[in-house]
């Protein structure tokens, strides 16, 4: 008959039970426990091996960088030598070059022996035109204003269009009052009423630089019988005496007659281009 106790001691039968599962249990933990060390050691010496591999290489490409810097240096300091030291002040005695642009090319012939004027021609209608010379006040009462073209109303302009002998308002309108505007000077007006070709061209508002006109690709008879006429205003004309384009005692740049315009008729500089070709 077995001894039984009522206190927290195991009886004798159930003591060996446990005894003998608590065996399998222990050697069980173990294993675990050494797979689970394993491969913790495992990824510390991989988390090793993967740093020492950046030190590697981060470490490498500093020393390839240094050593390129220090080739580019000794370089350097060879090109240094070999250039000679220029004295400064030297250069800022020196004027600065003058910009220089390409002109345009011009074709010309050669001679206008051979240029044949029309005579007649079936579409053409012969008609003759007056222009409209001089405005003045009609009135005191009246608000007169100077116009470069004169005082156009809507239908003498819709009939300017028509081919029919008529007056018609045009630029330089001459009036008592003062100047109507685009004011040339007497020698200029003089100079133009002998030219029979005449290429112009003008530059308003500094809005452009000077192109010459390509001397070399022009005949002797092209130059003595062409005028080159280029209208600018005071303003452009002082940019391009600072730029080194300098008008000659003539008023010549090159080929170039230059013209001064006072007294411009419209603040657009568009609409004062478009004067010059009635000049």
């Amino acid at each position: 008959m077995g001894v039984y106790k009522h206190n927290n001691e195991l009886f004798p039968e159930r003591r060996g039970i446990s005894v003998v599962l608590s065996k399998p249990l222990d050697s069980r933990r173990g294993r675990r426990l050494r797979r689970i060390c394993k491969r913790s050691l495992f990824l510390w010496v991989l988390l090793l091996v993967v740093l020492f591999s950046i030190y590697l290489i981060v470490f490498g490409l500093k020393m390839h960088s240094h050593g390129a810097l220090q080739d580019d240096n000794s370089s350097l300091v060879d090109v240094h030598e070999e250039v000679p030291v220029f004295n400064v002040s030297d250069q800022m005695r020196k004027k600065p070059r003058r910009q220089k642009f390409f002109p345009c090319g011009v074709a010309f012939r050669d001679s206008v022996d051979y240029v044949i004027d029309p005579n007649d021609s079936v579409n053409f209608t012969n008609f003759s035109l007056d222009y409209i010379q001089r405005e003045d006040r009609i009135s005191q009462n009246d608000a007169f204003d100077l116009g470069f073209g004169g005082h156009q109303t809507l239908e003498d302009r819709e009939k300017s269009f028509l081919a029919i002998n008529q007056t018609i308002h045009c630029g330089f309108v001459k009036s008592g009052e003062g100047s109507t505007g685009f004011d040339l000077g007497e020698n200029d007006k003089g100079y133009m009423n002998a030219c029979k070709v005449v290429v112009s061209s003008c530059i308003f508002g500094s809005s452009d630089f000077l192109r010459r006109p390509t001397s070399k690709l022009m005949s002797e008879y092209s130059k003595k019988n062409v005028c080159f006429v280029m209208f600018v205003d005071e303003g452009t004309l002082t940019k391009l005496s600072a730029e080194g384009n300098v008008p000659d005692e003539g008023g010549y740049i090159g080929l170039w007659k230059i013209v001064t315009v006072k007294n411009l008729p419209y603040k657009d500089m568009r609409k004062t281009g478009k004067v010059f070709y009635l000049a």
